[in-house]
């Protein structure tokens, strides 16, 4: 029995890593005899490093940029390919955890921290970045990445406009001529697991902005300002950012991404899985796990056990989802490659005592589900050659 493990994270709770360890320890149970090739997931937020680390030869780089707020930090990125291509998370310079939680206010937090991890990278070299945005602090729109990279974003004065989501009502022009020049030869690519527009109902500000701290008057102040900001974009690029599925990601991060620096925004799965070489490895495997902290309606737009489960129907394999809570019927995901998806819990129990067992509670139910498994595919098995 050949078996790919490939989780994401249970967030707050265990990294990919000891997922899939948890994971393989209980497929131990039943085939001990098993192939097990095990592929740490991210979609682009927290882990996403960690996980294409722990696929390909790389180095971590440590850098010193800043915090959503301006404020001097150390934090670091991920080189593979001997050195060719930078994996950046932006949260790891513009992100949630980086603020407690009365500092939230994206009004006046920026991207500028991820635009020096950008810098840095370009200044080594390298000719291919990979970039997660999930986790933001911020709804800036990347106005911080520009500048951090020779953007000026001028007001009606011609004054460099502040940091911040707010300072946007206020763009008039945008100056490009001083953007790096070594971002002409670097290919861009975003991990992206949401379709949001940059502006509207549905947009960076109202869906995503109430969490970064914005009241419900910062909400409609922040649209505004991305509103100006994503019109004014389109007209230098010569493309609608508003329009742009995905344009409202990370504050608005998308758009300016694309627009500043000709990015292409991609499900973070995606490029997670073929860096990782996951093809071969599936396409050779008898079943595949997955899962995630939290399997619901949300996990069908680009999620790790979706984006695992679509390469995996290339070649009829079939996927069972483990996570910490599903809601949804057992099949819900069938349509799209998810053969079954089941729960970790093993009965009532508060959240606490959950984080403390998860690793044996996956372990177990991995263990439990692969033995019936295990029975069926016998059954199977044995009808064939009747």
């Amino acid at each position: 029995m050949r078996i790919v493990i490939a989780p994401d994270s249970f967030k707050g709770c265990l990294n990919a890593n000891d997922v899939a360890a948890a994971m393989s320890r209980g497929v131990q149970r039943v085939y001990p005899e098993s192939v097990i090739d095990m592929i740490p997931m991210a979609d682009g937020g927290e882990g996403t490093v960690e996980a294409i680390l722990s696929a390909a030869d790389g180095v971590k780089v440590k850098v010193k940029v800043t915090d959503p707020l301006g404020r001097p930090i150390e934090t670091s990125y991920g080189l593979i390919d001997c050195g060719a291509t930078a994996i950046i998370e932006m949260a790891a310079a513009s992100g949630l955890p980086l603020l407690r939680d009365d500092e939230r206010n994206p009004l006046v937090t920026s991207t500028y921290g991820t635009g020096l991890l950008i810098r840095d990278a370009l200044e080594r070299g390298v000719t291919k970045i990979l970039l997660g945005i999930g986790g933001s602090a911020t709804n800036d729109g990347g106005a911080g990445v520009a500048t951090a990279l020779g953007v000026k974003l001028l007001d009606a004065q011609g004054q460099e406009l502040p940091q911040g989501g707010a300072a946007l009502a206020k763009l008039v022009s945008l100056d490009m001529s001083g953007i790096n020049p070594r971002l002409s030869q670097v290919k861009i690519e975003v991990a992206c697991d949401v379709q949001n527009p940059l502006c509207g109902p549905e947009g960076a500000s109202a869906v995503y902005g109430p969490q970064k701290g914005a009241q419900p008057e910062d909400v409609k102040v922040l649209d505004a300002a991305l509103q100006n900001f994503g019109q004014r974009l389109s007209k230098v690029v010569g493309m609608n950012l508003l329009e742009l599925a995905g344009g409202g990601a990370a504050g608005g991060l998308g758009a300016g991404v694309v627009g500043f620096l000709g990015a292409k925004l991609r499900p973070g799965s995606q490029i997670v899985l073929e860096v990782a070489k996951a093809d071969e490895k599936i396409r050779q495997a008898d079943l595949v796990l997955t899962g995630e902290g939290r399997t619901d309606f949300q996990t069908a737009y680009g999620k790790v056990p979706v984006g695992v489960a679509a390469l995996a129907k290339n070649y009829k394999v079939p996927v069972l989802a483990i996570s910490g809570s599903v809601e949804g019927p057992p099949d819900f995901l069938a349509e799209l490659g998810v053969t079954c998806c089941f729960s970790v819990s093993e009965g009532i129990t508060t959240l606490e005592e959950a984080f403390l067992k998860a690793e044996e509670q996956l372990e177990r139910a991995v263990w439990r589900i692969l033995l019936v498994w295990k029975l069926g595919y016998e059954v199977a098995q044995k009808n064939q050659k009747a």
